[in-house]
């Protein structure tokens, strides 16, 4: 019997996959316009005592994205104040959309990776994945390592979309 080799292994190809990037924490959003007087207007009193009595808990150990999606002028102390109240139950607690939290999540996991770790070699990122990894995440991984990599692909070992190919120095 013949000893089976998995060649992409031996190939030397070096696989991504940014899923693994994805935080394990549950990211919930908090929508300002639920607090907002008729949906237009913040009026301090109100925003004030409604945070006094707002049970936060349900935020325990979770990454927070605090936005408003209401055409509304929400002055910056209001997100200042949520972040206050939230820092010390919540995991995490950032200004943005949870669209804009990933994308700056992945954003300093990328900028974490040492390009210098895939000079030369063919690398392959995962696509297609159980999470929803931002656009951008794909496309600043790219430009981390075109300047190194000799080959970028995307998709998975057995059917890959080349991205980049270094063209063959001139010796």
């Amino acid at each position: 019997m013949e000893e089976i080799v998995n060649r992409i292994a031996k190939s030397g190809i070096v696989n991504i996959d940014l899923d693994t990037y994805f935080p394990s924490e549950v990211i919930m959003p908090f929508d300002i316009k639920d607090w907002l007087w008729q949906g237009l207007v913040l009026k301090e009193k109100d925003f004030r005592e409604r945070l006094e009595t707002y049970d936060f808990q349900s935020f325990n150990n979770a990454i927070v994205t605090i936005y408003c999606s209401a055409d509304a002028i929400v002055p910056f102390w209001a997100f200042m104040l949520l972040a206050v109240k939230l820092q010390p139950i919540a995991k995490e607690v950032a200004y943005g959309t949870t669209e804009q939290y990933l994308a700056n999540h992945f954003s300093r996991e990328i900028n974490k990776l040492n390009p210098e770790d895939f000079k030369g070699k063919r690398v392959i990122i995962k696509g297609c994945g159980d999470y929803p990894v931002p656009v951008s995440a794909y496309v600043e991984i790219t430009s981390l390592l075109r300047p190194l990599a000799a080959s970028i692909m995307y998709g998975e070992p057995c059917s890959t979309v080349p991205v980049y190919k270094r063209k063959a120095e001139i010796a």
